[in-house]
């Protein structure tokens, strides 16, 4: 069985973080949503659980960090092409995104941009050619 990895994201207003996940392409599951939490399917391995603050709290003895003023963590997922990198980030922009918080990064054999969400989450969407990235880096290596 393939593992499964459910990220547990604090949001301070969970209709309208559904309504922007929605719309960079993850798909609602009404199982495990309720007027608290909201989870997110982007692929059958990867689940983003939106949790409003008072929901987020009963996980951990911690105080939430405010992701727009401390990075908490960077969030990678991959993307099938170029454009289907830049589709997730216009997508993010329409949906009222930050756009590339970070620089874009073009490597030729891999290719990445970022979004962030409306609490700040920074999502990195890579794409990588994975036979062209082996050759570089072997051409790397020293003989």
């Amino acid at each position: 069985m393939s593992k499964l990895i459910f990220v547990n994201l604090p949001v301070s207003d969970l209709p309208r973080a559904i309504a922007f996940y929605e719309a960079v392409g993850a798909m609602k599951n009404e199982q495990f949503t309720d007027h608290t939490a909201a989870c997110m399917v982007f692929s059958e391995t990867i689940h983003v659980m939106l949790l409003t603050h008072d929901k987020f709290r009963q996980f951990t003895p911690k105080p939430i960090a405010n992701a727009r003023e401390t990075t908490e963590v960077l969030i990678c997922m991959s993307a099938d092409s170029r454009e289907a990198v830049d589709d997730m980030v216009a997508r993010a922009d329409a949906a009222g995104g930050v756009i590339d918080p970070g620089p874009k990064q073009d490597y030729g054999f891999m290719y990445g941009r970022s979004f962030e969400d409306h609490d700040g989450h920074i999502w990195e969407v890579m794409w990588m050619d994975v036979a062209a990235a082996k050759e570089a880096m072997s051409e790397m290596t020293p003989a």
